[in-house]
């Protein structure tokens, strides 16, 4: 008898695990019954997908049914999706109309989508609101003490990125005020900074392209921002592959897939081929094991291993300026990249050598000495980023114990490094290897 429940008590325990693994199922929740209804009245059924909680990824789309590559995803009908055809058809379509210089896409999504939020109860958009994030984990809306920790990059551009924000709002304060007249509140509390955050955010993360006809009443930017409710629940991964556009006989925007997905699992899109930076700055999140991320190497990195005393130094760097050599220099899962090797190889060579620089562009070998120079300082910078790496984790596991209101965006640093000093850790074996097979 003991022998029997123990072997239930494990089949128990590992279905438990499965489903667990698997995802909860989310649908009985009343915002994702009032979203199925809202979506149903606007023409959407959907058999495939449900809402559900994941371990990994949060909340996500969970298989109905096992799915196989060629199988129609989703198919969500034009009056689903807003885009700036919805925000001229709302009430605040006369006031873009009219007003001079004309406001680009982007602010008037953003408007539609503060107005539509301070509405509440009265806005029709209201069911899709209520399931969008309250707050978002992009650098843009981090603490300035978890963006001091961003690897130098990213930093640049988080920073980058903020300002623009700021831009945003105080040169669209004026569009603004004008809309006055169709709030009862100041609209100054009600377009404020971090409502334009949220909303800017909402917008940069969760919209999927599809080209607009350019309007008189909007600026020349592209016009090419759709948010589309209840697709946008599905997550990314840098390993599936999807087919995604509108569909103009069906007038529905259609995902395909060419992966295959099975009863229970999560269902997957890619966002594209992105490193865990870029995937951070728009998006907000980090994939584990991302195959397209790598770790970056600065210019003034790469300088620190060679000699200012070099009397070709000078020509050198400026070889390595005017031929796009001093970015996108990086270590990945293969090790150093071309272009840093590249890079390392012409600060490599010798007086005698210096001559040969255009071969050495087009990937030439000069010589052994300035060949083995180069692998030799690719190992040098790995080890001195791996170090660097170290301690910024050191600081983070710190922080951690003495913020704990940080705790989320402070996972989510720690976790960018971590899959970086794996990358690194990755490449410096690699170059062990490779040092060890020239000696």
């Amino acid at each position: 008898m003991k022998k029997s429940r123990g072997r239930t008590g494990r089949k128990r325990r590992r279905k438990y695990l499965q489903s667990f693994m698997a995802g909860v199922n989310c649908s009985h929740k009343l915002e994702y019954i009032k979203l199925k209804k809202w979506l149903k009245d606007r023409g959407f059924e959907d058999s495939n997908l449900r809402p559900a909680e994941f371990w990994e990824t949060g909340r996500g789309l969970m298989a109905t049914k096992t799915l196989q590559a060629g199988d129609l995803l989703l198919s969500l009908p034009e009056q689903c999706l807003l885009t700036t055809g919805t925000v001229l058809s709302s009430c605040l379509g006369g006031y873009i109309e009219k007003w001079k210089p004309p406001v680009s896409p982007l602010v008037a999504l953003c408007t539609f989508l503060i107005a539509e939020k301070h509405a509440g109860e009265k806005s029709p958009w209201k069911p899709y609101l209520d399931v969008l994030p309250k707050t978002y984990t992009c650098p843009v809306a981090l603490e300035l003490d978890v963006v001091k920790l961003l690897p130098e990059p990213l930093k640049k551009k988080a920073q980058e990125q903020r300002a623009m924000i700021h831009e945003l709002f105080t040169s669209s304060k004026a569009f603004f005020s004008s809309l006055q007249p169709l709030f009862a509140e100041n609209t100054g509390s009600i377009f404020n900074y971090s409502a334009l955050e949220w909303a800017w955010c909402t917008v940069n993360t969760r919209t999927i392209y599809m080209k607009q006809p350019q309007r008189e009443c909007f600026s020349l930017e592209p016009d090419v921002y759709a948010l589309a409710p209840y697709l946008d629940l599905l997550n990314h991964s840098p390993n599936v592959q999807v087919k995604a556009a509108f569909n103009e006989q069906t007038r529905s925007y259609e995902i395909w897939t060419n992966s295959q997905c099975r009863k229970h699992e999560e269902v997957f899109i890619c966002y594209g081929p992105h490193d865990n930076q870029r995937l951070l700055l728009e998006y907000g999140f980090v994939a584990m094991d991302n195959p397209h991320s790598s770790v970056y190497v600065s210019a003034d990195t790469l300088l620190k291993y060679f000699s200012p005393l070099d009397k070709q130094r000078k020509a050198k760097l400026a070889i390595l300026k005017d031929h796009d050599f001093l970015h996108n220099l990086t270590f990945g899962w293969d090790g150093p990249s071309w272009r840093l090797l590249t890079a390392l190889k012409l600060l490599s060579l010798g007086a005698d050598e210096f001559a040969c620089w255009r071969r050495t562009l087009l990937g030439d070998v000069i010589s052994a000495r300035n060949e083995q120079q180069a692998w030799s300082t690719a190992a040098k910078i790995c080890h001195c980023l791996m170090e660097e790496t170290q301690h910024v984790l050191l600081q983070i596991s710190q922080l951690k114990r003495d913020k704990e209101n940080l705790q989320k965006h402070l996972a989510l640093v720690e976790m960018l490094h971590s899959e970086e000093l794996k990358i690194l850790q990755k490449s410096a074996e690699i170059l062990c290897n490779l040092n060890m097979a020239t000696t």
